[in-house]
């Protein structure tokens, strides 16, 4: 897929996403937790993606291994914001990503975040990360 329309689907799907977690009655003024996750089988790309993000103001995480179901093995991060939920910032943040991504040759595999509101568990509770996390 083209960068061009992977941006221009993520920023229908920043929309889609916003939107359904606000119908849910989550908190529309409230501070989020915005994980943007990438993964790479390469692990020095995947390393220079993780440097270039936190030049870019986000928090990063470790990177983690993971197998996938046909036994090849992949290497994720997230890169962490912290703001409202708005569908702009959502927007700039996502180009932003996804334009590193397509440069240094890693997977920008989308985002998510937590429900907030009446209702929702402590982030803690893994039944609730299970039910409740939006992406």
């Amino acid at each position: 897929m083209s960068t061009e329309r992977q941006l221009q689907e993520q920023k229908q799907e920043n929309q889609e996403i916003v939107e359904a977690i606000l119908a849910d009655g989550s908190e529309p003024d409230a501070e989020y937790t915005i994980e943007h996750h990438f993964s790479a089988a390469n692990f020095d790309r995947l390393e220079k993606a993780a440097v270039e993000a936190f030049k870019m103001g986000f928090e990063v995480n470790d990177a983690e291994e993971m197998e996938l179901d046909d036994g090849s093995v992949i290497f994720c991060f997230d890169a962490i914001a912290y703001h409202k939920l708005e569908v702009e910032l959502l927007d700039k943040a996502c180009e932003d990503l996804i334009l590193l991504a397509a440069k240094l040759k890693v997977d920008y595999d989308g985002w998510g975040t937590y429900f907030i509101g009446e209702g929702a568990e402590d982030e803690d509770d893994d039944e609730f990360e299970e039910e409740a996390r939006f992406h």
